[in-house]
């Protein structure tokens, strides 16, 4: 059972689901995630956390997007992660129910090996040819994480939806 609750999961679901959607296409198609969309992933949060969430925890969890902020810039400063993704852990950070940190990484680390290999497997088997101008398959080593990131996101609400508190 995960600490996110059902109700809260629900609220969610319907909002963010497509911006994750948005957030893996543009990422595959420009190889970068769009501030637009790191905004309206935060908007989303505050204002259906506000009906989502006890008002206490909804207040606490600006501090998961100041931690996650803060962390994603020291990364993106060393060169582990780019500027947009760091940006989309920050906003997506008080979606995320403290209690299931350790099962939001074990999803993380699932969903990179299977956006990873997805990604790969159709940049080499052809079906790059679907659309050829996209710069992910152009890339060289450089992976589109909006894929992993916003795949976490979406499983994990979905996932709250059937297991949640």
């Amino acid at each position: 059972m995960l600490s996110i609750s059902a109700s809260a999961a629900t609220w969610f679901a319907p909002f963010v689901l497509p911006i994750c959607l948005y957030v893996s296409f543009t990422d595959m198609r420009e190889l970068r995630i769009t501030n637009q969309a790191n905004l309206l992933l935060l908007l989303v949060f505050m204002v259906v956390g506000a009906f989502a969430l006890p008002f206490d925890a909804y207040l606490w969890r600006y501090t998961h997007l100041a931690v996650a902020l803060v962390a994603g810039i020291a990364l993106n400063a060393g060169g582990i992660m780019g500027a947009g993704d760091a940006k989309f852990v920050a906003a997506a950070a008080p979606f995320v129910h403290l209690g299931d940190l350790r099962f939001l990484m074990a999803l993380l680390a699932a969903s990179i090996l299977a956006a990873f290999l997805s990604h790969r497997i159709a940049k080499l088997s052809g079906l790059s040819r679907l659309a050829p101008e996209w710069k992910s398959w152009s890339s060289g080593n450089r992976f589109p994480m909006g894929m992993a990131l916003g795949g976490t996101l979406a499983l994990y609400l979905v996932t709250g939806i059937v297991y949640g508190s």
